[in-house]
């Protein structure tokens, strides 16, 4: 891996370098289209965004410049979606938008941890009964790893190892999803 100034990784350099030639500039433009305050968050999002997607620059296809701006474009029409949303529930059902916000934010926590739940009980449903009865004696029920192996007939040592797979395995399975 190539390295830059005092031994940065080469793309968090480039990525500093690009952020410092045309944040000011974006958040201009931002600005005028929503406020300084939203404009501040879309630029983070923006840089945040153009690093988790680097690859998908395509330098024959345009400059960086324009690649920035589309995916701030983008970000910009999502959270003018977001407004729109909120401001037709304000109407609908004659509340503010404060309460409209906090309320998305409400569903959205919901769906989520529903997505979540989902992706969990699938995982559950795979793991073989004893390996299933022991992280949820130990998650739901409280048991120790000890006290858990010895309710479902198993080594405690073996338990202890068996956990720590299935808890790594799961925490795959969130990270995947």
């Amino acid at each position: 891996m190539q390295h830059g100034r005092h031994g940065e990784p080469m793309r968090c350099v480039m990525f500093a370098e690009l952020f410092d030639d045309h944040a000011g500039q974006l958040r201009g433009y931002l600005a005028r289209r929503v406020g300084a305050h939203v404009a501040d968050d879309l630029v983070s999002e923006t840089f945040l965004t153009a690093m988790r997607v680097h690859e998908s620059y395509d330098a024959e296809r345009g400059s960086v410049v324009g690649w920035l701006y589309g995916i701030a474009t983008n970000l910009l029409r999502g959270h003018v979606k977001r407004e729109l949303r909120l401001l037709r529930a304000a109407e609908r059902y004659g509340i503010d938008m404060v309460t409209a916000e906090a309320l998305e934010t409400v569903v959205v926590a919901r769906i989520d941890a529903q997505s979540h739940l989902r992706r969990l009980a699938g995982e559950l449903a795979r793991l073989s009964a004893d390996d299933r009865d022991l992280l949820l004696l130990t998650a739901l029920a409280g048991l120790s790893t000890h006290d858990a192996a010895i309710a479902i007939g198993m080594n405690p040592a073996t338990a202890r190892s068996r956990l720590h797979r299935l808890r790594q395995k799961l925490k795959g399975a969130q990270v995947d999803a």
